[in-house]
């Protein structure tokens, strides 16, 4: 299945400004720290969403799922130029759809609208990584490398990868490049009734049990490869336009190959009688898609500083990729310095895309098709995103929790809603500490 699981993607963006002093005594000079101290940030995050078109169950039943998220981002000084960072983070969810991986594991009879109590019900991600980042004595070359590992009940995933940044004219301009590999492995499992047809066969139903097509014989083969490895690179400039402008443009390529289906999403065919135990169809087939997919994504920020009061910050992406999804989205922010301390900040986003070539609701395939996917992410929609949020920040830490001194608080909430049923919210929160 693929959750809609709007991770946030949380990052500590690091940047230092050089300074030339002149000492009454010695007439040396000297440069400032990148990083002047040890800084910690805890994130956290509730998600909840609901939808009637769960991928597990071929494009029917409940897509409820809530996730709960926290993360620690430790950020230390080593020397004046180079900072060791290091994030770990646990995500537990609990999801209606994937529960009905084995529907008939529970104490209810099954239904794709209906969560199973079973195991497949609930399960924990954690994640570790690690990176190092070196400025130069002028503060205009930043290199950064990095090493991550996460894992799942179903995925065990290693990545790395560095970046290289430039600054130049009075700092006033910027052009980066980045570049990621992950290597990821599945553990695949497959919906319970097809496990049966598989190369190790496990027992199943009695016939007595099966409705509708009595005779279900699926034409049901394993996946041979169990691993997805993902490539990316992307490219940055962002110019100071004016000292109230500030843009920037990005470029990213995304190369994937291996397992790109989910093993555990069904697919229903149009052309083969439905089966069925209790009130749970059984799956023809499971998503099936090529095993190579190109992305490409081009985008472009403007932040306009109106004043000391209001900034108005813009963003549009347009994405392609070979399977035939096309995708814009544009969004707005405009942070308002309410005082010293609290700004508040509004927000809206809207995302629209075309459906992928091999796309279709369900019992729309047939048999006959080499490709298929009944997954709505994977359909052409809109959506609309309403977000709100409050931050409190004081750069003089005044306020201590143990050796700690609280430099700032952010509290965000979003609500997402497609033009499907599907919908969603997410209310995050994040703790910036700093070590006197």
């Amino acid at each position: 299945m693929t959750f809609f699981r709007n991770y946030f993607a949380l990052f500590l963006g690091l940047l230092g400004s050089i300074a030339l002093a002149q000492d009454d005594q010695n007439d040396t000079q000297y440069k400032k720290r990148v990083l002047e101290t040890t800084e910690v940030d805890f994130l956290s995050s509730y998600y909840s969403q609901d939808g009637d078109n769960a991928a597990v169950s071929g494009g029917i039943g409940t897509e409820q799922l809530t996730d709960a998220t926290g993360t620690f981002v430790v950020s230390i000084p080593l020397n004046d130029d180079d900072i060791l960072t290091i994030d770990a983070g646990v995500s537990a969810y609990t999801s209606a759809s994937s529960s009905n991986i084995d529907p008939f594991d529970g104490g209810r009879r099954a239904d794709p609208f209906v969560a199973s109590s079973g195991a497949s019900s609930g399960d924990v991600w954690v994640n570790l990584t690690g990176s190092y980042t070196h400025s130069s004595d002028d503060r205009n070359n930043i290199v950064s490398g990095m090493l991550s590992v996460s894992s799942e009940y179903d995925y065990f995933s290693l990545g790395f990868g560095g970046s290289y940044s430039r600054l130049f004219n009075e700092k006033n301009t910027e052009v980066s490049v980045k570049a990621n590999v992950y290597l990821d492995s599945w553990n695949t499992i497959y919906p319970f009734e097809l496990r049966a047809f598989g190369a190790n066969g496990i027992g199943f139903f009695r016939p007595t049990e099966i409705t509708g097509n009595v005779n279900y014989n699926p034409n049901f083969t394993e996946f041979d490869k169990t691993n997805r490895n993902s490539y990316s690179l992307g490219l940055g400039f962002s110019q100071i336009l004016h000292r109230n402008l500030q843009g920037s443009l990005a470029l990213d390529v995304v190369q994937q190959q291996g397992l790109l289906s989910t093993p555990f999403q069904r697919v229903y065919f149009s052309d083969v009688a439905d089966s069925f135990i209790e009130d749970f169809q059984l799956a023809d087939d499971v998503e099936r898609l090529p095993d190579t997919r190109t992305k490409i994504a081009l985008g472009g920020r403007l932040n306009w500083f109106v004043n000391e009061l209001i900034t108005v910050r813009t963003f549009y992406r347009y994405y392609f990729d070979d399977w035939g999804i096309n995708s814009h989205t544009a969004s707005v922010e405009v942070p308002v310095k309410i005082s010293d301390k609290f700004t508040l900040y509004p927000s809206y986003r809207f995302y629209n895309q075309t459906a992928a070539d091999y796309f279709g609701p369900y019992e729309t395939h047939l048999s006959t098709q080499e490709f298929y996917t009944s997954d709505y992410d994977l359909s052409k929609y809109n959506a609309n995103q309403l977000g709100f949020g409050a931050s409190y920040t004081d750069i003089f830490a005044q306020l201590h929790i143990w050796e700690f001194g609280l430099k700032g608080i952010d509290l965000k909430f979003y609500k997402y809603d497609r033009d499907t049923t599907f919908r969603s919210y997410i209310i995050t929160a994040g703790f910036k500490f700093v070590m006197d």
